[in-house]
């Protein structure tokens, strides 16, 4: 079920779907809470799956210029509020990822678990904020078009781009429809974002950061390397995704989300 509630003089759109423990899913850069699809379906029969639309994206407000990652979380907290969740498992794609990891820092006690999918704790490299600001000339210029339907082909591992041409389609579309406020408040709040390093390796509560080999956006050999997971923390390898491994490897990545989840119910 589709509903809204206020947020920050605007307002959140998100569904609410199953029961038992809670699942937020949060989307990524250029997606909406529509990106999960029949992975969020696989999920629902077996727990309560909430999943927001970020603000800036899909039909949830925009809160300013610059969506920090902070504000974000802020809204999932609400989120989870109006649901009367008292606790949840977060399962964040990329820069859900990144306010998933905001949300572990400002609100621990609400979570249960978190899942990075092809997420991480480091800020912005030169290149990478040098990119950011590229896109912004380009919405700027209203070419999001452009943007959307070279970024979003780009998501898939390059040799499955025609076998999931459906779902490039699906996904390209869903990233055209970004308002372009939201675009660049959010790629602004992703700049501004701080390393989270520490917080993530010394967390008590459960981690899982999945990982595809093809990932034509955060190589797999830089996250393999560089990323240092708390004690217990679960390291998967998504052997044939690039950074959308929900949709490339949606039953590898579903049965690994749902064993983490309930291997901690009771943390």
């Amino acid at each position: 079920m589709i509903k809204t509630l206020p947020f920050a003089n605007t307002e959140v759109r998100f569904s609410d779907e199953g029961s038992g423990t809670a699942v937020v899913l949060l989307h990524g850069y250029l997606e909406s809470l529509h990106i999960w699809g029949g992975f969020a379906e696989m999920l629902k029969s077996k727990f309560r799956v909430i999943r927001p639309d970020l603000p800036g994206h899909g039909k949830s407000g925009i809160l300013g210029k610059v969506h920090s990652m902070e504000k974000l979380a802020e809204s999932v907290l609400a989120v989870i509020d109006q649901c009367e969740i008292e606790k949840c498992f977060i399962v964040g794609h990329s820069m859900g990822g990144y306010s998933g990891l905001a949300f572990l820092e400002h609100y621990p006690e609400r979570l249960q678990g978190l899942c990075l999918f092809h997420s991480h704790p480091l800020p912005d490299t030169k290149q990478v904020r040098q990119n950011r600001c590229r896109e912004i000339e380009l919405v700027n210029q209203g070419k999001k078009e452009l943007i959307s339907k070279i970024n979003i082909p780009k998501a898939f591992a390059s040799h499955n781009v025609e076998l999931f041409k459906p779902e490039v389609e699906r996904a390209t579309q869903i990233a055209i429809s970004t308002p372009d406020e939201g675009i660049i408040a959010c790629l602004n709040g992703m700049m501004e974002r701080p390393s989270r390093e520490k917080i993530l390796s010394e967390t008590t509560i459960p981690v899982m950061l999945i990982a595809g080999k093809h990932d034509n956006y955060i190589p797999f050999e830089d996250i393999a390397r560089k990323i240092r997971l708390p004690e217990g923390g679960k390291f998967i390898p998504l052997e044939n995704s690039g950074h959308v491994g929900f949709l490339e490897e949606p039953e590898k990545a579903g049965k690994e989300i749902s064993d983490f989840i309930a291997a901690n119910i009771s943390s």
